[in-house]
Formats: structure tokens, C-alpha cells, sequence
């Protein structure tokens, strides 16, 4: 068939330029690529076995996502964040959550063509109550990994719970945004908790209770949930900074 082999060759290409990124990115996530940290195409293509073509687009797309910097004579370097970013970040955070729970609201008393738009949690929906008890789910192991001071587990479960959260009000340009600024603010923060030694007691984990009031469609205690949970952060990530 025509044009199958180099079909099938730009998939791979993709889907390793895909991968390399992940990876990169958990290793952000982790602490292990530490901010301002550089490196280059051919550096990170033999760390991975691989050709440099994938690299450098996966590098392109931690740019884009405003992980690294990239610098046309000396590669790449892990973006540094400071204090002032993570309040940003936390800012426009607030601004997503609160259209989200605002159409949650609207929803409630809407037209079904309203309901659609916004998707309101409708407990007797069997296909939403599924969903809402997936993403409850993955709350409840980000709670667990909280509650033990596992970093790593609790920064992997987080991004799922709200990825698939805000997937479920009908705008995937709001979740995707969302993710972008969650991995954002995670990247800054990873490089303040490391610094103390032992984290349970610290980490935020009010998941399920979030879930349970969008459940109850009460987007006002939605909102106080999250809002707690941002001073918390900010409050948190401020002292460590100074220290």
C-alpha cells in the first residue's frame, strides 16, 4: 500500500517524541533535572539510545510548555521559576477552577442544551457517576501518597485527578490549560519541598472532598475547598523559599 512504510515511521517518530518528553518531564517533576540545569540534543539522544530528530522535537515541546528554555547555541536549559511565577501560576489556576464551578452552577437550573455545554455532575447520570468515581479513585491514592510524604507518587496521581476532572465539564481547552499550569506549579515547587526532609503533614489532601462537593453540585464549597488549598501552597512554598 502506498505510503505505509513512512506513515508507519512518522507514528514512531511521534509516539518516541512523545515518550522522551514524559520522561524528561518526570525527571523535571523529580527533582533530578534540577532548574537551570542545560544540555543538548546529541547529550540527551545518547542518554536515551535514540536518534537525535525525536529529541530535539521533544525538546521543542518542553519549551513550548515552558518547562525549558531553549538557547540557539548552548541547547537547552531547565526553566527557573521563582516565587513570583508560582503566585501567577496559582492565580490563573483559580481563574480555570472557578469557570469550571461557575458552569457547574449555571448548569444546575439550565436548559438541556445549557446542561450539555457545561456538563453538570449529575449524580444520577450512570455514565458521570462512573467518572466522578474514577477520578475519586485516583483522589484517594493521591490523598495516600499525602498523607506518607511520597512526592513522586502524589505529583503523578494529582495531575491524573485533575486531568480527569476538569475533563468532565465539556471544555478541553480549559483541561488542557488547566495540566499545563498544574505541571507548571508542581516544576516550581518540586524544587522548594525537596528541601525538607521529611513531608507528611505538608502536602495538600483534600481530593475526595473536592469531589464530593462538585458530586453535591455545591460549587461554593468547591471553590472554599481550592481556595484552602491555594493559601495552603502559597503560604508553604513562601517559607521554604526564604529558608
Amino acid at each position: 500500500m502506498p505510503g505505509t512504510g513512512s506513515g508507519s515511521g512518522a507514528v514512531m517518530r511521534s509516539t518516541l517524541r512523545q515518550q522522551i518528553a514524559d520522561a524528561l518531564r518526570d525527571e523535571v517533576l523529580a527533582g533530578r533535572l534540577q532548574p537551570g540545569k542545560e544540555f543538548t540534543v546529541k547529550e540527551i539522544a545518547e542518554q536515551y539510545g535514540v536518534s537525535a530528530t525525536p529529541v530535539r522535537e521533544a525538546l521543542v515541546d518542553l519549551s513550548a510548555q515552558g518547562l525549558l528554555d531553549a538557547d540557539q547555541h548552548r541547547g537547552f536549559r531547565v526553566h527557573e521559576y521563582s516565587l513570583d511565577d508560582y503566585r501567577g501560576m496559582i492565580e490563573a489556576r483559580t481563574l480555570v477552577t472557578d469557570s469550571i464551578f461557575h458552569g457547574l452552577l449555571e448548569a444546575t437550573g439550565a436548559t438541556a442544551q445549557g446542561a450539555r455545554a457545561a456538563l453538570a455532575v449529575r449524580a444520577d447520570d450512570p455514565r458521570t457517576a462512573a467518572a466522578l468515581a474514577g477520578v475519586r479513585r485516583r483522589g484517594e491514592e493521591a490523598q495516600r501518597a499525602a498523607a506518607a510524604g511520597d512526592l513522586n507518587i502524589l505529583i503523578g496521581y494529582d495531575l491524573r485527578f485533575w486531568r480527569e476532572l476538569s475533563s468532565l465539564f465539556g471544555n478541553p481547552y480549559l483541561a488542557d490549560f488547566l495540566h499545563r499550569l498544574r505541571v507548571q506549579s508542581w516544576v516550581c515547587a518540586v524544587q522548594h519541598l525537596r528541601r525538607l526532609e521529611d513531608l507528611r503533614g505538608h502536602l495538600w489532601s483534600g481530593h475526595t472532598d473536592l469531589v464530593d462537593a462538585l458530586t453535591r453540585r455545591d460549587a461554593a464549597a468547591a471553590h472554599d475547598i481550592v481556595a484552602a488549598y491555594n493559601t495552603h501552597s502559597l503560604t508553604l512554598i513562601d517559607v521554604l523559599s526564604q529558608g
